[in-house]
């Protein structure tokens, strides 16, 4: 059940332990922004010498109080952190704040006296924030607990890191993006960032999650509630390209990165992931606004007043997985109708100078895009900006300072020419004008600016973003508060349409299943019992030890057969499969030389698969510490390593995704049909490959589950080989 955190972001009072006069300490920080509000709650500070701080009286302890506190910021040092927290819950604090380090980052003693406090505060029914956190802030209840204050917006971000948090700020404030809520997660003794990402789900003024985060915790919890939340999740995490620390003893666990199982969770979930503070701050401006485009469509349109600009916009927009498709004869008739005959209507759209005549044919042409319906979004990109931004008109100059409230008067309003505004007539009032042209089409007379889309004909919300060389400028200013985003990079006007585009996640996380009965026999033919008694099929095989048992296998089923030595890593490698025997003596020579080379304690005679027009994959699951099983699928064979064409996604594994993932795939040709070979049956491909992540995912002390080759054919799949991995026993205490 999500949890009860009104006493944190919405106290009845509030008291800072350790408030201090000293500006080094960070009591003094907390304390200060905790008396911006003073009218909306008691504000009580406690200093253990008394006297007054930041000129209010300071009690010296809680108990002095003589009244009840609903929420405590703990800011002492370690030795005194637990009597502070037991004084705080005996005054009846509900909530606990504790920005005191020294805890779980020290080692194992700072863990358990982690611990310890964590269970004394949930044992009295309230939520610990921290410790070593650096504070809270909610501006939609004037509830100030952090070090710096954060500016008024609809976004909650929630950092395991206090210097990024400030720096994404810095980067989200020329986007007029700002903030719901901040919380300083330090290191979730007791709420955790799942707990947090839930009720900003719920916070009404919340309209999107921005996270920083080195450590998941329950990363597959985290999943689900981001894939619950109806609103934007974005992403930013550390230590993401590195391999797992575990041994990996199979293709899988080689393959299988954090980064991998970042990724992939993101995308069932659907999160957006971002590399940088930069890209987060892109993202967070491209979502902005409550009315997302999300799911209506990848064919964007790239409008630029250079050559030069549309090409490398056009670069940018399809590395982002969009697509500029060249445009249809009548939607460049209904372009040359507002263009010159030199402009390229093609994709991308070039005005071709035509800009520097008529600034209005920048509002005629985006008007055109939109209303086209093969259009999805538009990318503007070029000097648009650079007009208002010079009294000139053509580059250099003085910038001009246009009242930024007659700038976003819709079109056609009787605005009184401001002091600064450019005089009628000059390019740089023209192209002032095209701007609120754009502005009062994306924002209709009446409503609220923030939109950031127009409508199609068909009445699709269509997102538009510009790029453009004087971003703040007078012009682009207009656009901006009216909703468009509008960037200096090209690289991020692109990132930004991707993230307004985006389609809506396809699956949900699926719940794991019960823990079936542990694996009683590890080795090869007993993991193959396994599957297969969860419907994988295999093809007839037998365990044998000696030759008497490779001539009763022969007599069991007919050949061609198959010989593996068992209880290698990699038979094939090592010499230990024999393919294509065609009678009983072809196989016992090929167990004579193998035993005679490996000595193997075991073989495995099988019946050999019908090779012809399949394509061999490779089904595995990796169970990782933070988000548990995660599977993979991919080209598999001897190959896998090689080629290393794979996905991953969290197990279990439905049909539906697995078919999306197997179609996702860079060879993807080869199970669809090429070069005149038949389609392989990709749905049983993907049952198979649901059948096999839900038996991983249903067996806890698997580590590593693997299916290499499945064999994928027009008529069927068959398992050719499979092997388990067992998780090592826990540590003794």
């Amino acid at each position: 059940m999500a949890r009860d955190l009104t006493a944190l972001f919405d106290p009845r009072s509030v008291a800072v332990v350790g408030a201090s006069d000293d500006p080094a300490k960070y009591g003094h920080a907390v304390a200060a922004q905790a008396l911006r509000a003073p009218g909306r709650r008691p504000v009580h500070l406690v200093n253990r010498r008394g006297g007054t701080v930041l000129g209010r009286p300071a009690a010296t302890s809680l108990p002095q109080l003589g009244e009840p506190v609903d929420l405590v910021v703990v800011s002492v040092p370690g030795p005194g952190f637990e009597a502070a927290v037991d004084d705080a819950l005996a005054c009846g604090a509900r909530a606990i704040v504790a920005i005191t380090a020294g805890f779980a980052e020290t080692g194992p003693a700072g863990l358990a006296r982690q611990r310890a406090v964590a269970d004394r505060v949930r044992a009295a029914g309230a939520v610990l924030v921290g410790p070593n956190c650096l504070g809270i802030a909610d501006n939609t209840t004037e509830l100030y607990l952090a070090s710096d204050a954060f500016a008024p917006g609809g976004v909650a971000l929630l950092s395991q890191s206090g210097n990024l948090a400030l720096e994404l700020q810095l980067r989200c404030a020329p986007h007029g993006v700002g903030f719901s809520r901040f919380v300083s997660l330090g290191n979730q003794a007791d709420v955790t960032l799942v707990d947090l990402v839930e009720d900003c789900a719920r916070h009404d003024e919340t309209h999107a999650i921005a996270v920083y985060a080195e450590d998941f915790g329950d990363g597959r919890a985290l999943a689900r509630a981001a894939a619950a939340a109806d609103k934007p999740v974005v992403l930013l995490s550390a230590g993401r390209g590195t391999a797992s620390a575990r041994s990996a003893q199979s293709h899988t666990g080689a393959l299988t990165t954090s980064a991998d199982v970042v990724a992939a969770a993101c995308r069932d979930a659907g999160v957006e992931l971002v590399a940088t503070p930069r890209e987060m701050a892109v993202v967070l401006a491209a979502l902005r606004s409550r009315t997302r485009t999300r799911g209506t469509g990848r064919r964007t349109a790239v409008f630029t007043d250079g050559g030069g600009h549309g090409a490398i916009a056009a670069d940018a927009v399809e590395a982002q997985g969009l697509t500029v498709p060249e445009l249809s004869a009548p939607v460049g008739e209904s372009l040359r109708r507002v263009l010159w005959a030199q402009s390229s209507v093609a994709n991308p759209v070039d005005l071709a100078g035509m800009g520097e005549q008529d600034p209005d044919s920048y509002a005629r042409t985006v008007a055109a895009l939109l209303d086209a319906d093969e259009v999805d979004a538009v990318l503007m990109t070029g000097y648009f900006g650079g007009y208002a931004a010079s009294e000139g008109g053509l580059g250099g100059g003085t910038a001009a300072r246009t009242d930024p409230g007659a700038a976003q008067a819709p079109a056609g309003a009787a605005t009184p020419l401001a002091p600064d505004e450019p005089a009628p007539g000059t390019l740089a009032a023209g192209e002032l004008a095209a701007a609120r042209t754009l502005a009062a089409r994306l924002v209709p007379p009446g409503a609220t600016a923030g939109g950031g889309a127009a409508r199609g004909s068909a009445g699709t919300p269509k997102p538009l973003v510009v790029q453009s060389m004087y971003p703040d400028s007078p012009s682009c200013r207009v656009l901006a508060g009216a909703g468009v985003p509008v960037f200096e990079a090209t690289e991020d006007a692109a990132r930004a349409l991707a993230a307004m585009t985006a389609p809506r996640p396809a699956t949900v996380i699926a719940p794991l299943p019960d823990p079936a009965v542990p694996l009683g026999d590890p080795g090869y033919h007993g993991v193959r019992a396994l599957l297969a008694a969860a419907g994988v099929p295999f093809p007839a095989a037998r365990e044998v030890i000696d030759e008497a048992g490779v001539l009763a296998a022969a007599d069991a089923f007919p050949g061609p057969y198959v010989l593996k030595a068992l209880h290698l890593l990699h038979k094939s490698d090592a010499g230990g499969v024999a393919l294509r025997l065609p009678d009983r003596t072809a196989l016992v020579a090929a167990h004579r030389a193998m035993h005679a080379r490996l000595g193997a304690a075991a073989y495995s005679v099988e019946a050999m698969a019908d090779l012809t027009d399949g394509v061999e994959l490779i089904v595995g699951v990796n169970r990782d510490p933070r988000f548990g099983p995660v599977a993979m699928v991919g080209l598999g064979g001897v190959f896998t390593e090689a080629l290393h064409d794979v996905a991953f996604a969290l197990a279990p594994v439905p049909p539906a995704h697995a078919e999306r993932l197997l179609r996702g795939l860079r060879t993807a040709a080869l199970l669809t049909g090429a070069r005149g070979r038949p389609p392989v049956d990709l749905r049983a491909a993907a049952e198979a490959v649901a059948l096999i992540t839900e038996v991983a995912a249903a067996h806890p002390e698997i580590d590593e589950l693997e299916v290499n080759p499945l064999l994928a054919r027009p008529d069927g799949v068959l398992a050719l080989d499979a092997r388990a991995v067992l998780a090592p026993p826990p540590a003794a205490p």
